[in-house]
């Protein structure tokens, strides 16, 4: 039987808690959308509460008290509302829901919260600005987990959504919920007509049921477990890393 893991508070109990001081908690937070014809909709979730709960185990071998926080399964995804049950929170009640989490860490005497984002829909700048007047003993900071070490190390074709790089990492974390991928769309997808939203110099919200037919964007068919758990292995030994420095920073003195 699997001894309940200290670093994630899901698993731990108050006997632990209570006498336990923390030095940064970690916020998993996904979505629940449609991933091409293979992948879950929980894919997001699986991938960001994967990491977390990885690299808060590294970290807490080197000594730092991480504690992972139950995932947030809700993104947005106001440009998927015509794709069948993805599920979308509006950007404004991200915000409230944050703010809810810095108070109750607050009380804990926690003052790092880092967010292990794993969805390209959701964007915490501007609430991590917020928060730091709603909340000013608190550093929040946020990390878009598949972007801490470079993909194409890994993958001939990482993809957007639902691509190789996904559904490598899928068929390492969790390979049952994987279709055949001779069942996956070929995650073809439309650009923009006009040059400066392609080229992403101008930026805006894709019509996702416009963008792909299999709401997948990219080729999934080169995507290996093997690719996936060797990305995973390099993506949290570089959050770990961080989750050591940051631990060890005094939040008033950041600065070089």
């Amino acid at each position: 039987m699997n001894q309940p893991r200290p670093y994630v508070l899901a698993e731990t109990n108050w006997k632990h808690v209570k006498d336990e001081r923390y030095d940064v908690a970690l916020l998993p937070w996904g979505a629940t959308e449609a991933h091409n014809y293979h992948l879950p909709y929980a894919t997001d979730n699986l991938q960001a509460e994967f990491v977390a709960v990885s690299s808060a185990e590294r970290a807490w071998n080197q000594g730092v008290k991480s504690i992972v926080l139950p995932c947030v399964p809700f993104g947005v995804n106001t440009g998927q509302k015509e794709i069948k049950l993805c599920l979308n929170m509006m950007p404004s009640t991200q915000l409230s829901l944050l703010n809810d989490i810095a108070a109750v860490l607050g009380n804990a005497g926690i003052n790092k919260l880092v967010i292990v984002n794993g969805h390209g829909g959701n964007h915490f700048k501007q609430m991590i600005r917020e928060l730091s007047c709603m909340h000013p003993a608190l550093f929040t900071c946020s990390i878009d987990w598949y972007k801490a070490i470079n993909a194409y190390q890994f993958f001939e074709e990482p993809g957007d959504h639902a691509g190789e790089l996904e559904t490598s990492c899928l068929l390492h974390i969790s390979p049952d919920l994987v279709l055949p991928l001779a069942q996956a769309g070929d995650g073809d997808a439309r650009s923009f007509k006009i040059e400066g939203l392609r080229k992403g110099w101008v930026t805006a919200q894709r019509q996702w049921d416009q963008v792909s037919a299999d709401t997948g964007v990219g080729n999934p068919q080169h995507a290996s477990a093997s690719k996936g758990e060797s990305f995973l292995n390099a993506s949290c030994e570089q959050i770990a890393s961080f989750l050591v420095d940051l631990a060890g920073a005094d939040i008033d003195a950041m600065y070089e």
